[in-house]
């Protein structure tokens, strides 16, 4: 997920973060010491880890039972740290957060598959 969210999408869409923006000066306040150089689409962090709970929550999911949801819970906590300090917009998160998912879902059932 890291490499197609920091070295695909992120280069190939170059989308100014919000620490960044001219007009969002007086908004937007950073909470973190610095504003990444890097693009602001799609989040690294919230796909990274909707990579990792989703790929978790579906092969352990008969060990942890419906507390498997807190791995979820984890990831969006992650996701919308990023929108609070102000290096992302929602919308770059949301769309880094179905990133993920759809990976760690997509690895998820190769992994079983390969298991079984």
């Amino acid at each position: 997920s890291d490499i197609i969210s920091s070295h695909i999408l992120k280069e190939w869409i170059g989308r100014v973060r919000p620490c960044h923006e001219p007009s969002l000066v007086g908004y937007c306040k950073l909470l973190i010491g610095r504003c990444p150089t890097s693009g602001s689409f799609t989040s690294s962090h919230a796909s990274n880890h909707f990579a990792m709970a989703v790929f978790i929550f579906y092969t352990l999911r008969k060990l942890f039972g419906k507390f498997g949801l807190i791995f979820i819970v984890w990831a969006a906590t992650i996701a919308y740290g990023q929108v609070y300090v102000g290096v992302h917009y929602p919308f770059d998160v949301i769309c880094g957060a179905l990133l993920g998912s759809t990976i760690g879902l997509g690895m998820s059932k190769l992994y079983t598959k390969l298991v079984r």
